[in-house]
C-alpha cells in the first residue's frame, strides 16, 4: 500500500503536524500489509507523475488530500483573510483534481476497482459556518457523483464519496484537550462528542465495501461511516457503533430549529 503526503519524518508540511507518512506505512505493516511512504505534495502535478509512475497496479484508490486545517476561519467569508481561504480551496480541492487526473488512469486498468473521495458530511444539508470550507467539501462529494458518470462505461471501476462522523483524529483530540485514552473527558463540555469515532471506523468501512462484489450499487453515493455500519454490521476500535446520522436526525436538527430535545447520546453508540 501506497501512502502519499508531505511530512516525513525529515520534513514538515505547512500544517506543522507530527504525524508522519512513515507512522502510517508502519501501521499498514502491523495491521499485516506492506506499506510504503511516499513524499508527494499533491498540489504539485510532477510530484504526483512521480508517485504514479511507481504504481504497477492500483485497486483501492483513497482521495484524502486537505491541508485546511490552519487556514478555516469560521463565520462571514467577507471578513476572513482572502489569501488562506484561497489557500484551503487550493489544498482541498486542486490536490483532488490533480491526483484523479494523473492516478485514475492506473486505476482503468484494474480488474476491481475502487475510488472513495473522502470528504466531511453525507449530503449538502450541514451548516460549516465557512463559505470556502463548505464549498470544498461539497466540491469533494460530488467528485465521486461526476466520477461514477464518468465511469458509466468502465464497469470494473467503482466510484463514490464517503465521509466520517464526529471524528476523533489527532488535531481533533488535541482541540478538546484530551487524548485517545481520556477522549471522553470532553463529553461533559461538547455532549456530542459522545459520538465520535476513530478514523479506524470509516476505515473498516471502507475496507468491507471494497471486499463486496457487489459494491457498484453505491456507485455516486456518498457513503458515511454509520451507512456503512448499518450495512456491514463492523464497530469501531472500542466494539462500539456511532450512529451519527441518527443523532444527526433526532437531536441535533431539531435543536438547531430551536426544540429542545432530551437524549442520551449513549444510546446511539
Amino acid at each position: 500500500m501506497f501512502v502519499a503526503g508531505r511530512t516525513t519524518r525529515e520534513q514538515q508540511s505547512e500544517i506543522g503536524r507530527s504525524e508522519t507518512i512513515e507512522e502510517t506505512a508502519e501501521l499498514v505493516d502491523a495491521a499485516g500489509g506492506k506499506g510504503i511512504a511516499v513524499r508527494c505534495d499533491l498540489t504539485n502535478p510532477s510530484d504526483v507523475d512521480a508517485l504514479a509512475a511507481r504504481i504497477d497496479r492500483l485497486d483501492i484508490f483513497i482521495d484524502n488530500a486537505w491541508g485546511g486545517e490552519n487556514l478555516v476561519e469560521w463565520g462571514k467569508f467577507w471578513e476572513h483573510d482572502l489569501d488562506k481561504q484561497l489557500h484551503m480551496w487550493r489544498n482541498g480541492v486542486e490536490t483532488h483534481l490533480i491526483a484523479i487526473h494523473k492516478l485514475m488512469p492506473i486505476l482503468l486498468r484494474s480488474d476491481d476497482g475502487l475510488v472513495v473521495e473522502v470528504t466531511d458530511g453525507e449530503d449538502g444539508e450541514a451548516y460549516f459556518v465557512n463559505l470556502p470550507y463548505d464549498a470544498v467539501k461539497n466540491t469533494v462529494r460530488r467528485f465521486g457523483e461526476v466520477l461514477a458518470k464518468d465511469l458509466k462505461d468502465h464497469p470494473n471501476v467503482t466510484a463514490l464519496a464517503a465521509t466520517p462522523g464526529f471524528l476523533r483524529s489527532e488535531q481533533m483530540l488535541e482541540g478538546f484537550g484530551v487524548t485517545e485514552a481520556n477522549w471522553r473527558d470532553a463529553i461533559e463540555k461538547v455532549p456530542d462528542y459522545a459520538l465520535s469515532e476513530t478514523p479506524h471506523y470509516l476505515g473498516r468501512g471502507i475496507v468491507h465495501l471494497a471486499a463486496d462484489k457487489d459494491r457498484r450499487r453505491f456507485s455516486g453515493q456518498c457513503l458515511s461511516s454509520w451507512k456503512l455500519k448499518r450495512e456491514y454490521g463492523f464497530t469501531d476500535l472500542d466494539g462500539s457503533q456511532p450512529d451519527w446520522g441518527h443523532w444527526w436526525d433526532d437531536v441535533v436538527k431539531p435543536r438547531m430549529a430551536g426544540q429542545t430535545v432530551d437524549a442520551d447520546p449513549e444510546k446511539y453508540r
